[in-house]
């Protein structure tokens, strides 16, 4: 496994806190969007976008690119500032964010924003939709890899294992889950809505390779991202263990920043929070 520099780790921890201030200021212009689901995906979003992703964001459909489904279409926030920042499209974009006439909706379409792979939105799709790029790559002998990033409260959908079935059954080891795993979701704790534990037996039950980390630890998604590299005739899942609203005292943990905009008082605590926050 590649060891990854402390300088790189710094970076990218950085880039997250970056991610996350960034997020706040386009939900709080903007009066609406997801900041829970957000926060907690940003060094995820940071690991993928800014080292670890096979991309050419000035080239959005090159084919040998890897390809990430974002399945949990509601933290668009955060993924459109990820994709800007790679270069996808132009940052200005970003101040249209959920505007009218926009291209930047309140779930990403592949057919407006340079470098989303699949509309999103409907939850629990993502995953098929990467065993058929995963499968399709096969076919043409491409050397990309499919990642899809789910939340937890969507794996509380039959199709997502019904997906599972399938890539475990065509061997699909180029296709990574990452699941966020915070969990909260939109009416409160995962585990009072429907229960999903125990998570690591299931994935294994159904075939999978897992490996379990702390989501907001650059250095264990960058460990994790490599590894799954190395893993032969299985798909793998990287169970990330995340916090809702991660960064903001007052949003950590809490279902009611699922999906609602701050005020200006909660803003500017919010934004001061986030840039005193430590880098990890």
């Amino acid at each position: 496994m590649h060891v990854h520099s402390e300088l790189l780790v710094t970076d990218l921890a950085k880039k997250a806190r970056e991610l996350r201030i960034q997020t706040l200021k386009m939900v709080f212009n903007a009066q609406s969007g997801h900041l829970g689901g957000s926060f907690s995906a940003a060094e995820i979003m940071a690991a993928a976008y800014f080292h670890h992703l096979r991309i050419r964001p000035k080239e959005p459909q090159w084919p040998d690119r890897d390809r990430l489904v974002v399945s949990k279409g509601h933290c668009a926030p955060i993924y459109y500032l990820a994709l800007a920042d790679a270069g996808f499209f132009p940052m200005e974009w970003l101040n249209s964010f959920r505007r009218l006439g926009t291209r930047l909706q309140g779930h990403p379409d592949r057919t407006k924003v340079p470098g989303v792979e699949v509309n999103s939105g409907p939850l629990g799709h993502g995953l098929s939709v990467g065993v058929g790029l995963a499968l399709s790559g096969r076919v043409r002998r491409a050397p990309y890899g499919t990642y899809v990033l789910l939340g937890d409260g969507e794996t509380q959908s039959g199709v997502v294992w019904e997906a599972a079935m399938a890539a475990s059954k065509f061997r699909l080891e180029k296709l990574t889950a990452i699941l966020d795993y915070n969990g909260v979701q939109l009416s409160g704790p995962v585990h009072e809505v429907m229960p999903i534990e125990p998570l690591r037996d299931k994935w294994e039950a159904f075939g999978w390779q897992v490996f379990e980390i702390d989501g907001h630890n650059v250095r264990q998604i960058l460990d994790a991202l490599d590894a799954v590299r190395g893993i032969h005739g299985k798909p793998s899942i990287i169970i990330a263990h995340t916090v809702k609203g991660k960064g903001v005292s007052f949003m950590e943990g809490n279902c009611a920043w699922h999906g609602k905009a701050p005020n200006q008082e909660q803003y500017e605590q919010a934004l001061r929070e986030l840039r005193n926050g430590d880098d990890r």
